[in-house]
């Protein structure tokens, strides 16, 4: 049933492809040039200077050599549409300039060409072009609000941003927004807790944007306007984005206007469409682990009108045991756009199946870095989303935006555990003293299973439709005859989650797998069956206003107000306890200052607070009575308070050209500080396998951030580092059953029980301190170039030993290479290096109950003697679990350009 429903997904996105395909030929037959005698600027045009990176139009999306030097003019600031790939109704025009300016008969000469002689772009000089390096330049306006329109030149923004274009994503040739994201932004690293490169997490300066229930989410993310934080856990699924129909991504600190979750900062996607995207595009890939996958993108314009698709296919075996990844994902976008208007319509959608192996015990590594320690671990992911969003332009200085949209998640989690049974002295199993029962109730005798090592295979379901919108208005009209841009605006979201999670006895057999018995759990109460289903309401209401007080200096004030209502209702009737209904509401303020010191040098200082409510996850799982399997079963909760977060930074941006060398130096650096009122963090349970939420009192994240950018003809350079010193700000005593120091103490509340005891200063989990990203391309010909970057993180402290009392996750450092040549104008092959130099290093770590592990490894545990394998067991004795990096991988595909 599976294979031919991902058959047909398969069929359908080719036959959209095809179809988009013959439209774009009907557009061509129209003509797109045709676009030029027509107005097709509004609002939020974009008209991109000449860059060394324009691409021409037979080469609709990868950076090529350019026909003559880099232009040093600034962007157009009425631009709103940052990023944009292919402008190819703007290039001639641009052409036209440069020829009145230069006055020479080189181009009728090179006319004899009969390739290229149709446009002006093919009228180059005689000479080979020069190669060019990547726009490294950040756009020259930033949203301040989720929806466009809210723009402002970058040289205002009063606090940290950092951008990624096209060309960033496509530069190292990397399908997983999330590495993109790393590599570009000084304060992002990426966490993989899941031990899949498709479900990763991104962390910026100590906040997660993670897939996974159960990780505290504190970044906002929007794709077009549209908050993409899930319903039921305010997870983010990366893996739903197509790399290919990505525009650009802006990355801001805390900003209130973004709404709930922006307590560290907020992510703004927006996609391509057949406006800034010209042309075909399509590449093929294959290379270690079983990794095949092809792409497509296609763009065209006609007069007013506008269309782009692209879709992504890829699979891949798994480095790993029992981790393969199948991924179908494809966006489409109609659009209109005149003079005063602009519109469109999008469609996202996804259907993943992605194995989630996550961490293994260190000495189960030492047998094979590719071990894994329980399975099935598993994640189906299919979503599907409808947007619309558009602007008007009422006056010269009155614009109206909008959006809203429709959203339909759905996730199927399967999960392998091991269950610490025992006999009850009467020969029934008994799970923490409490009877083991199955259907009916009836008890579950000590001999199923065979005397096999017993587990659970835990089963999660959830069925999220959402649905919402933002409305803004935007006036830019002088106040006291100085410059100003007020916006105001108000957002709705709402959200509907049908939640599952049942249990199933499972016996161990080799390398850790559960099979099942047939035997379904319906207690203890904590690992009962649970069906509920949770409502979320979201308010919001904000404005800010930026003034010029004169040419160099600029305020701006600002402010959001939320209000959250979070239901749940159990639909057992046998769980009364999971009713509530949870109400959240602020007014979240901000202001800031901006300040030219020189030309190209900025000077920005900010303060901001953000809120973000407690999600249904974590309002569902914080009674440490009855502890939770993160990712599945829900109990009765006592209220968790919202977390409110207050930052400051300070900081320094510039820009330097030099029209005669043709080089461009890009440069940002900044303070910050944040601290968390009532943070919420996740707390392991005595209980293996389980936990539960609670405030955590004040936390705070404080560091610095730095980057620079060098670009010549041939050559682009960028470093980036990022000081992040996270800590606690309140004592607290926490559960900590796993943690080997001999230093744990008698949990207050239950003497028999381990706890650590956390001090202010100590060290948060999982958050590196240091973290350094450098890179280069260089082209070695106009047709050929190369390029290497390097990302490198200092050690992080392990999950469950909040009170750092042992020593950390050591840090690591990996080299990646891309190379491409172009073969023609229309061909590319190019090749792709990860790890270069197989470093061996964890990515998360926590800790595990060794004596469980010994006893459920009796017999199971595949080693490798000479040619034969044999079934043995592990002393544990570490209790030290870590994500293994992956290692070397090589890929090389083909790229058709039209």
């Amino acid at each position: 049933m599976k294979a031919a429903r991902k058959q047909g997904v398969k069929l359908m996105a080719g036959r959209i492809l095809a179809a988009a395909w013959g439209l774009t030929l009907a557009f061509a037959v129209v003509g797109p040039a045709s676009a030029l005698a027509q107005e097709s600027g509004g609002a939020t045009t974009a008209q991109p200077p000449a860059a060394p990176n324009a691409p021409s139009p037979n080469t609709p999306s990868e950076q090529t050599a350019p026909t003559q030097a880099p232009s040093t003019e600034t962007p157009n600031q009425q631009s709103t549409t940052p990023g944009t790939e292919n402008p190819s109704t703007v290039l001639p025009e641009v052409q036209v300039i440069q020829q009145q300016q230069k006055a020479k008969p080189k181009p009728v000469k090179q006319a004899v060409k009969p390739k290229k002689a149709p446009t002006p772009v093919a009228a180059a000089p005689a000479p080979p072009p020069s190669p060019a390096a990547i726009e490294a330049a950040q756009p020259s306006e930033i949203k301040m609000s989720p929806v466009a329109g809210s723009e402002i030149p970058l040289a205002k923004v009063p606090i940290g941003v950092s951008s990624v274009t096209a060309a960033d994503v496509q530069r190292t040739g990397d399908v997983t927004v999330q590495n993109v994201l790393e590599t570009r932004v000084p304060g992002i690293i990426v966490n993989d807790m899941q031990g899949n490169e498709f479900q990763t997490e991104v962390q910026y300066r100590g906040f997660s944007s993670s897939p996974v229930n159960g990780v505290p989410q504190g970044l906002a993310v929007y794709q077009n306007g549209v908050r993409i934080n899930e319903a039921f856990g305010d997870i983010v699924n990366w893996d739903f984005l197509p790399s290919n129909a990505i525009s650009n991504m802006t990355v801001m600190s805390s900003n209130p206007v973004f709404g709930l979750n922006a307590i560290g900062g907020a992510i703004s996607i927006d996609m391509r469409d057949g406006f800034n995207f010209h042309g075909a595009e399509f590449d093929v890939r294959g290379g270690s682990f079983g990794r095949i996958q092809g792409s497509g993108a296609i763009g065209a314009q006609s007069g007013n009108w506008a269309m782009f698709i692209a879709a992504e296919d890829i699979n891949d075996d798994g480095w790993r045991q029992f981790s393969p990844a199948e991924i179908h994902r494809m966006y489409a976008d109609l659009g209109f756009k005149n003079r005063d208007a602009e519109f469109h319509v999008n469609f996202t959608g996804a259907d993943n199946f992605v194995g989630a192996v996550t961490a293994a015990p260190v000495q189960l590594l030492d047998e094979g870095w590719n071990r894994v320690y329980t399975n099935p671990q598993t994640t189906q992911n299919d979503m599907e989303m409808v947007s619309i969003n558009g602007s008007v332009k009422a006056t010269n200085t009155l614009t109206f935006s909008g959006v809203t949209y429709y959203r339909h998640f759905q996730q199927a989690h399967l999960d392998g555990n091991i269950l610490e049974v025992e006999d009850c002295g009467d020969g029934n199993l008994c799970l923490d003293g409490d009877p083991l029962t199955t259907s009916g109730g009836a008890e579950i005798p000590s001999s199923v299973g065979g005397g096999a090592p017993l587990g659970s295979l835990d089963r999660i379901s959830q069925n999220t439709d959402s649905f919402g919108g933002s409305l803004q208005a935007v006036e830019r009209a002088k106040l006291f005859d100085h410059n100003n841009q007020f916006l105001l605006g108000g957002s709705i979201d709402h959200g509907h989650v049908i939640y599952g999670a049942n249990s199933a006895l499972g016996a161990i057999g080799p390398n850790f797998t559960i099979s099942p018995l047939g035997i379904p759990l319906t207690g203890p109460a904590d690992i009962s069956p649970r069906s509920l289903t949770t409502t979320n309401d979201y308010y919001g209401l904000y404005f800010t206003d930026t003034f010029d007080v004169n040419d160099r200096l600029s305020l701006t004030v600002g402010g959001r107000y939320n209000f959250a209502r979070v239901t749940l209702e159990d639909k057992t009737g046998e769980d009364p306890f999971l009713n509530g209904s949870h109400t959240y509401q602020r007014f979240n303020p901000m202001g800031g200052a901006t300040y030219e010191l020189a030309k190209g040098l900025t000077f920005y200082t900010s303060y901001a607070e953000a809120n973000r409510a407690p999600t249904p996850a974590e309002l569902a799982c914080a009674d440490p009575d009855n502890p939770c399997i993160i990712e599945s079963f829900l109990t009765g909760d006592p209220p968790l308070k919202q977390v409110v977060s207050r930052t400051g930074e300070v900081g320094f941006r510039g820009e330097s050209l030099n029209a005669l060398t043709n080089e461009k130096i890009n440069w940002s650096f900044g303070l910050f500080r944040t601290l968390n009122q009532d943070d919420i963090i996740s707390v392991a349970s005595p209980t293996s396998g389980r936990g539960f939420f609670q405030n955590a009192g004040d936390t705070l994240r404080q560091g610095i951030e730095a980057s620079i950018s060098y670009q010549t003809q041939r050559l682009f350079l960028y470093a980036n580092y990022a000081f992040i010193d996270p800590t606690f700000q309140s004592s607290l005593e926490l559960a900590s059953p796993n943690n080997p120091s001999p230093d744990v103490v008698p949990c207050a509340g239950d003497p028999t029980e381990k706890c650590i005891n956390v001090r202010p200063g100590d060290r948060l989990p999982g958050v590196p301190r240091h973290r350094f990203k450098a890179g280069f391309d260089y082209w070695l010909t106009p047709k050929w170039k190369f390029g290497s970057d390097l990302i490198a993180s200092s050690d992080q402290v392990f999950f469950g030993d909040e009170a750092n009392l042992n020593k950390p996750l050591a840090g690591y450092a990996q080299v990646n290479l891309h190379t491409s040549y172009d073969i023609t104008d229309h061909i590319q092959i190019y090749g792709l290096i990860n790890n270069l130099f197989d470093n061996r290093y964890g990515t998360f770590g926590n800790y595990f109950n060794t004596a469980e592990g010994t006893e459920a490894s009796l017999g199971t545990i595949d080693f490798i003697e000479g040619t034969e394998a044999s079934l043995g067991t592990i002393d544990f004795t570490d209790a030290r679990t870590i994500v293994p990096s992956m290692p070397f991988a090589a890929y090389g595909g083909m790229k058709f350009k039209f």
